[in-house]
């Protein structure tokens, strides 16, 4: 599910630094601007919404219907990964970074590179929940052979 998250997002990006309005991506900075670091951390809750937020006005930047619609049917079932991934702080901190150097693209109009820098953040989403299940199902078959 991740990997084609990464895809219909990172083409989102793509399509935005194509047809978004300079207001639409002043909104989007707006989203992400109210976070920093501490912020992030201070209240995760919170924060775990504007992400959310962040990352479906990614997608409407797009002004791609079907793309926007594949996305949501994903993103419902990626919400409560998401939410569990932003609890660990490093995550939240580096969600908070990715995000600025993605609006940064997209203002720059720089579609392929604000195309990676989505995908890129996204699978470091990948990489993280792989490490915490592993470490999970690793702490699971201890406690049941301890």
């Amino acid at each position: 599910m991740i990997t084609v998250w990464a895809a219909l997002e990172s083409m989102a990006a793509r399509l935005a630094c194509l047809h978004a309005t300079d207001a639409e991506i002043a909104g989007l900075r707006e989203i992400a601007a109210h976070y920093t670091r501490d912020a992030a951390r201070a209240n995760i809750s919170e924060y775990s919404e504007a992400n959310i937020a962040f990352h479906r006005t990614v997608l409407v930047l797009s002004r791609c219907a079907r793309l926007v619609a594949t996305a949501e049917g994903l993103f419902e079932h990626l919400k409560p990964v998401r939410r569990r991934a932003l609890a660990d702080r490093t995550r939240a901190d580096r969600s908070v970074v990715d995000h600025m150097d993605i609006i940064r693209a997209i203002e720059a109009r720089a579609a392929e590179r604000a195309e990676t820098l989505v995908r890129e953040h996204t699978f470091r989403l990948h990489a993280y929940i792989r490490r915490s299940w592993r470490a999970l199902t690793v702490g699971a078959a201890l406690a049941e052979a301890g």
